[in-house]
């Protein structure tokens, strides 16, 4: 069975991008666009991994990681910050508030998907 993956990021370009990338390494891929989505899809689909922007309409990844882990339900689920703000302030502050990962959107795209299967195994 295909590993699950949720990918919240309010730009579609990025999510479509990412998800194809992801389909064709054999994963199932849910995609929100807003940290209330995130949120009610990670309870409804119980997903493997979490791939969490910060900059979001609604609700920023930060708010929206912190309500993911206090909920019994989804704060076992691995989330992996990706974000085009500068990695050196944002990767310090991801790691801090317990993150599994960060990968900055200009990154290799290999990259990233050795970090996703670094987390999921």
């Amino acid at each position: 069975m295909a590993r699950k993956i949720l990918i919240s990021d309010d730009e579609p370009d990025v999510v479509k991008i990412l998800g194809m990338r992801l389909k064709a390494n054999g994963y199932q891929v849910i995609a929100a666009h807003d940290g209330a989505t995130t949120i009610q899809l990670a309870n409804q689909e119980k997903p493997d991994l979490i791939i969490l922007d910060i900059k979001m309409p609604d609700k920023d990844g930060y708010t929206v990681f912190k309500e993911l882990k206090r909920d019994v339900e989804t704060s076992s689920i691995p989330v992996l910050f990706f974000s085009a703000l500068p990695p050196d302030q944002t990767e310090n502050k991801t790691t801090a508030l317990g993150a599994d990962g960060f990968i900055s959107k200009s990154a290799d795209p290999d990259e990233a998907l050795t970090k996703i299967k670094e987390i999921l195994n």
